[in-house]
């Protein structure tokens, strides 16, 4: 029987009671939870501690490191290219990397996308490409490091090995009321991101009714401390706080916001999608050391031309008719007027009622599921006029969207004003 260096209730009373942890204490804490050497509900301790009394940026630093040294880092050194990555706090129909990704890639950087599934109303990278038929996230190391240097552009699902604690303890975070800590969010994303072996990161830090962070304050701090973080460990880390009061785009659901994409990628596509898919791509561009207006690539079809391959290369059909669901509906205004407000959180949990969605991981998904939006807030509407259309291959799910979507538009006489980019935070130098 081994002797662990450190007794877990020392560590989380030292923590309890308000002291920051050292590094070996860190390390030790939780390689032992990885291993099974530290209990379940001795982790929740310290994450509640955690959640109650915060960290310090160099236990936040040392912590992060930790979960990382948990697992594999990706080594993309050898490309002879510089990497980029965009990482979204999730919101609904932000389908941006989509287009994203191969509009960078068109520029010669590499843009290896570890991305994951959907659960709850947030939508999932993979859930959306895996609309397309014959496209697989299933990729080995060797398999993405090759289509990194072929293509430019990869999105896969992300292997086991990379930050194993990051799974357990954001399971764990899930039951026990530590979701909502800086501290916690802030490592889980930078521990993953930073294993992924990128160079440079640009965060997308969502804020408003749809996203994760309601609130500008806080959507600051938590994109601040990510950027510190991502300084810390050698990758240059900027981001964008954006607004996701209103959804993004015209489409909510995997197949509908897959071909959004291809409408972006074709140079049209919905003023927003569009604006933020550039100031993201110009950002990553600019970490990258690549000096370029990313608009020329989306106008020119390089960007179109390297979605094309990137789908190719990962067994999908980039010209599959992508279908639409069995049953539709139409969701009428309700009066003559300007569209004044357009809820993201109540569209996200229509979407998600229909079969976007997902309640638990195992769960299917509906691929071509979701809302097509006809209005956005600023758009004059009719009475009776249709605001949106709901898809599902399941008719008895209308009620249950339709109850979401209820008190989750305005009409009135003002046309309200949106910022899409609220805020930047720069990169530390």
């Amino acid at each position: 029987m081994t002797t662990e260096p450190f007794d877990a209730v020392q560590v989380i009373t030292a923590k309890r009671d308000g002291r920051a942890l050292s590094d070996a204490q860190i390390d030790w804490v939780l390689d032992a939870y990885t291993r099974g050497a530290v209990a379940e509900e001795q982790m929740a301790a310290l994450a509640m501690a955690v959640f109650l009394n915060g960290m310090t940026p160099g236990e936040l630093a040392r912590w992060t490191a930790a979960m990382i040294a948990t697992g594999e880092r990706l080594d993309f050194s050898g490309l002879g290219k510089p990497t980029a990555d965009k990482h979204s706090t999730g919101g609904i129909g932000d389908k941006i990397t989509l287009p994203l990704g191969p509009l960078v890639a068109s520029y010669g950087v590499a843009v290896p996308q570890l991305s994951g599934r959907g659960l709850g109303y947030t939508g999932g990278t993979l859930d959306k490409l895996e609309s397309i038929p014959g496209w697989s996230g299933a990729l080995s190391n060797d398999q993405m490091r090759r289509q990194l240097a072929e293509v430019g552009a990869v999105v896969a699902q992300a292997g086991a090995g990379l930050a194993p604690a990051d799974r357990k303890l954001y399971s764990l975070r899930d039951v026990t009321g530590t979701v909502d800590s800086i501290p916690l969010i802030s490592s889980s994303i930078m521990s993953k991101k930073i294993a992924e072996g990128t160079s440079a990161l640009v965060l997308d830090v969502k804020c408003g009714t749809g996203a994760f962070m309601r609130e500008p304050e806080r959507a600051k701090q938590l994109a601040e401390t990510m950027v510190g973080l991502g300084a810390a460990h050698g990758v240059k880390t900027a981001a964008l706080i954006t607004d996701m009061s209103t959804p993004l785009g015209l489409t909510v659901g995997n197949a509908l916001e897959v071909r959004e994409s291809v409408e972006v990628l074709a140079g049209g596509g919905p003023a927003d999608v569009v604006e933020l898919t550039l100031a993201l791509a110009a950002e990553m561009l600019r970490l990258a050391g690549v000096d370029a207006d990313p608009a020329a690539n989306l106008a020119n079809g390089k960007a179109m031309d390297c979605w094309r391959k990137m789908v190719a290369a990962q067994g999908g059909d980039p010209d599959a008719d992508l279908g639409w669901a069995r049953e539709s509906q139409d969701v009428p205004a309700t009066a003559d007027g300007v569209l004044t407000r357009l809820d993201a959180l109540g569209v996200g949990v229509a979407a998600w009622r229909l079969g976007a969605g997902r309640a638990r991981k195992e769960d299917p998904v509906q691929a071509r599921a979701g809302i097509v939006l006809h209005a956005k807030p600023g758009d004059h509407v009719r009475a009776g006029q249709p605001l949106m259309t709901l898809h599902t291959d399941t008719a008895e799910l209308f009620a249950r969207a339709l109850e979401a979507l209820e008190g989750a538009w305005e009409i009135g006489a003002e046309e309200p004003q949106r910022q899409l980019i609220l805020d930047r935070v720069p990169e530390q130098l």
